[in-house]
């Protein structure tokens, strides 16, 4: 036996979709596993066009079931009694679904999965290239499936490629007039004193920076359509993020609309056994109390909504500084010295001002360089923490013209964001969008990072890596993160053998060598003027240690001073991008490979720049 299903609480993409399915199975039973959406069993009840031939599960003998074809579901847990025929060891699975991949997917022998607008909208594709028929009763309720699950095309999840479906549907008789009866009825006395109730509940909440909306209501009876009143809620008040709570009788419902993709709905949802899409989801609860239900909701968000970028991923440190009582000719000679446009005003190691290269060049052309920074920086000027969201980050530099945005954490500087870093930022996701990069593709201002654990025990010698594991718990002591960089990683990349080992640390790298030489039988040699050390083993070995470092050259073939930095500034100034990778060694990312300026890629094409 064939059966043709989808998932509980069934929706009008489930009923086009499993109509769709039976032209490609004609043999198969359509079969519901559960309930349907209250809009679909009054479509069955007050529609005499449609005689659809659906059977009852209770009817099934699941033993019989050879062929399971799944239709906009493929999670065990939303199959409802099917889930008890997936044992079988003859049971062949079809599934055609458009839901993003969650942990309970099913697999099957065969899969059609695309995130589009409607499962139905996959059907239809392939129904034309077999170049099956269908009649304009089925483009009525193929339609709705795609009008329903795509907002009447108006979703973000709306792709290409459900338009050129509709319009398909269009030319095969879709009646619009019963599109139009079924997707835009009025609402019920009941479902308007329903949307009073989320209007005067809806509560705003910030998480990591983002705005979430939450509403709530109880009623005693059975209210159709919830996702109707949560979209005109969205729309009446242009809400990003919205979540909807629900009791009524014995069951509590959440419906989630998000436009951001800080927050995926689709994950919430889960947590309460639902799904749906990243933009739109629902979920049926059982057994719980409205307030537990709504402290439950608060605690996921507060687990799952994160900004995809912050303000660490894009600031730079360490920042270069000066005191309020230097001069502006001291001031002068740093910017210039680094190439700088702005410097931040420390006090007390408290960000109190900023002083930018073009006040200073004014003051000095009017003879007032002796004068003090104090005098002229500015304490007008915005600060952001490292865990503020990127889009905050944009609207200070974009929205309120600051070019320069110290970041601080509880008061002491940690980085800053520049209008270049942004620019830089921007350009590279505007690339991706148009090419759709690969992990590696560009050259982002923030690292790209990948674990490479596996190939660094299956490529390295015991003793190295056990060595290098070492390296990292010293680090972790110290609370220095600790680095293997430059030739070794490239060749470990290049599958080459390279054991000639150099260790950068953020930190002091001689403290680090001189407490290696406490723990291992070593010997170390010093050179603190460069903040190097080299570590000799017994039998020969020798690894390279270095303080994460930014050389200055006062003048050409002087030699140069040599300053603290982050790991990135130190890649930064080596002679290629295939020397500029990193792998961390501290145990909680040991083996994480870091990438700031395309090195990966350059490795793969075999590039030197």
């Amino acid at each position: 036996m064939e059966v043709i299903t989808t998932h509980i609480n069934a929706d009008f993409d489930s009923l086009a979709s499993m109509l769709a399915a039976k032209k490609l199975y004609p043999n198969a039973v359509l079969v519901f596993p559960g309930s349907q959406e209250r809009s679909l069993r009054d479509f069955f009840i007050h529609s005499t066009l449609y005689a659809f031939e659906v059977e009852r599960i209770k009817n099934i003998d699941l033993q019989e079931v050879k062929r399971l074809i799944l239709v906009d579901t493929r999670q065990i847990s939303r199959i409802g009694k099917f889930s008890e025929v997936l044992s079988k060891p003859d049971l062949e699975i079809h599934i055609y679904d458009h839901h993003p991949p969650s942990s309970e997917d099913l697999h099957g022998s065969l899969e059609v999965i695309s995130e589009v607008g409607a499962t139905v909208t996959l059907l239809l594709d392939i129904l034309q290239k077999k170049g099956i028929d269908i009649t304009s009763d089925e483009a009525t309720v193929m339609m709705l499936g795609i009008y329903e699950d795509t907002g009447n095309l108006t979703f973000p999840s709306t792709k290409e490629e459900d338009f050129r479906a509709a319009g398909y549907l269009f030319r095969k008789g879709a009646n619009l007039n019963i599109l139009s009866n079924v997707i835009t009825k009025e609402l019920t006395a009941e479902q308007i004193f329903l949307l009073n109730d989320l209007i005067q509940s809806a509560t705003r909440y910030n998480f990591h920076g983002i705005d979430v909306v939450i509403a709530e209501a109880s009623v005693d009876r059975y209210v159709g359509d919830i996702a109707v009143l949560v979209h005109k809620l969205k729309d009446m008040e242009n809400l990003d993020v919205l979540l909807v709570l629900v009791r009524m009788e014995d069951r509590i419902y959440l419906i989630g609309r998000s436009r951001l993709e800080e927050v995926n709905v689709s994950e919430i949802a889960s947590e309460f056994g639902g799904g749906g899409h990243p933009t739109a989801a629902s979920a049926t609860v059982k057994g719980m109390a409205l307030i537990e239900a709504h402290d439950r909701l608060i605690k996921t968000l507060k687990e799952m909504v994160k900004p995809k970028k912050v303000a660490r991923d894009a600031m730079v440190y360490p920042v270069k500084t000066i005191e309020p009582e230097r001069t502006l000719e001291e001031a002068g000679e740093i910017l210039t010295r680094y190439n700088l446009n702005i410097l931040t005003v420390l006090q007390n190691e408290k960000v109190i001002g900023l002083i930018s290269k073009q006040v200073v060049e004014k003051a000095e052309y009017h003879g007032l360089k002796s004068s003090l920074v104090k005098e002229y920086m500015t304490t007008e000027f915005s600060m952001v923490s490292p865990d503020t969201p990127f889009s905050r980050v944009q609207a200070l530099i974009i929205g309120q013209n600051q070019s320069f945005l110290p970041v601080v954490e509880k008061d002491r500087l940690v980085g800053a964001i520049s209008l270049g870093d942004l620019m830089r930022i921007l350009q590279e996701e505007m690339m991706k969008s148009e090419k759709g990069a690969s992990v590696f593709e560009s050259q982002p201002l923030y690292a790209r990072k990948k674990m490479i654990s596996k190939l660094m025990k299956e490529r390295l010698p015991d003793r190295i890596h056990s060595l290098l594991m070492e390296f990292g718990k010293v680090g972790d002591e110290l609370g220095y993160p600790v680095y293997a960089v430059g030739g070794f990683v490239r060749d470990l990349l290049l599958r080459v053998e390279n054991f000639d080992v150099d260790i950068v640390v953020e930190g002091d790298g001689i403290r680090l060598a001189e407490e290696f030489e406490k723990k291992f039988p070593c010997r170390i040699r010093t050179h603190k003027k460069f903040g190097t050390a080299i570590i000799l083993f017994p039998d020969g070995l020798k690894v390279d240690v270095a303080t994460a470092r930014w050389e200055v050259y006062d003048s050409p073939a002087a030699l140069p001073t040599v300053e603290s930095a982050s790991i990135k500034m130190d890649l930064y100034r080596r002679d290629f991008t295939i020397n500029t990778l990193a792998i961390q060694l501290n145990p909680k990312a040991f083996g994480e490979l870091i990438d700031f300026f395309g090195g990966v890629k350059d490795t793969k094409e075999k590039v030197i720049r």
